[in-house]
């Protein structure tokens, strides 16, 4: 009987220290440190363009003479803007027309002043004379 008491006051333990005891929570996940991809470079200083204060506009010659010069954009037919050509240019732009001048068609890249709408530089080859 003795045996049978004791069995019974391990199992009224048992039961005690359930009831006494937290609730069962769910386990908290593990989180990983994050690792950095060691493929890809980081940059530190990326290389910027020397500031010049000109913008540039590319596309084709409509129409040039030693006053200004009309320009088609190379990606929207529909953007023409009309260049006046500052002293240099003109000078430059001389020597071009001596040769036979930009034609229709030809590929060119203007540099100009924003504010005031002037070309300062004109890049591009003109075609032969006709």
């Amino acid at each position: 009987m003795k045996f049978a008491a004791k069995l019974a006051g391990l199992g009224f333990a048992a039961l005690l220290a359930g009831l006494v005891s937290s609730p069962v929570g769910a386990q908290v996940p593990v989180i990983a440190p994050i690792v950095a991809d060691t493929a890809i470079p980081i940059i530190v200083n990326a290389v910027k363009p020397k500031p010049t204060g000109l913008a540039k506009f590319e596309g084709t010659v409509m129409h040039a003479n030693i006053a200004q010069i009309t320009v088609r954009a190379k990606g929207n037919d529909l953007a023409v803007r009309t260049f006046a050509l500052s002293e240099v240019a003109t000078a430059k732009m001389q020597q071009i027309v001596d040769k036979g001048g930009y034609q229709y068609g030809d590929k060119v890249t203007v540099l100009y002043d924003p504010a005031s709408l002037k070309a300062v530089k004109i890049k591009g080859k003109p075609s032969k004379a006709l």
